[in-house]
């Protein structure tokens, strides 16, 4: 039942975000292989399709980079709503591609079509557009 939830929120995720050769099982917030090895974030040879990963019992994520990244905004849900500083942070992103609950259930990431370069953190906000990976939950967030 679980892989089955998992999989329909799955489903409504953008082709966009889905495409590609960037998709890990994971075990936690670890990268983890089809096969149960160790992925790296910066060795494309580890990753899978989307396809491939979707199904995982234990959960998939995404590698970021090649024009994907993604905001990561810790602890910025009170059940349902937005804190303050947290709805100011998502009405200045353009363009968001996927917007989900995270792990936690309490933060969102939202993923973002950007050109790759450094991370930065503050606040509560993180941004990463390369050689990171992001455990994704498919729990949209339409806040």
């Amino acid at each position: 039942m679980r892989v089955y939830r998992a999989r329909r929120k799955a489903a409504r995720m953008p082709a966009r975000l889905t495409a590609g050769r960037r998709w890990t099982r994971r075990s936690g917030k670890r990268p983890i292989r089809v096969d149960g090895r160790p992925a790296s974030s910066t060795d494309p040879s580890t990753w899978a399709t989307f396809a491939e990963v979707s199904e995982s019992p234990t959960g998939f994520g995404v590698m970021l980079g090649g024009g994907l990244a993604c905001w990561d905004l810790d602890h910025c849900l009170d059940g349902d709503t937005l804190t303050p500083w947290a709805s100011a942070v998502l009405g200045s992103i353009e363009s968001p591609l996927w917007v989900e609950r995270s792990m936690s259930g309490d933060g969102l990431h939202v993923f973002v079509e950007a050109p790759e370069g450094p991370g930065h953190r503050g606040g509560g906000v993180e941004f990463y557009s390369r050689a990171r990976f992001i455990a994704v939950t498919g729990d949209a967030f339409r806040g």
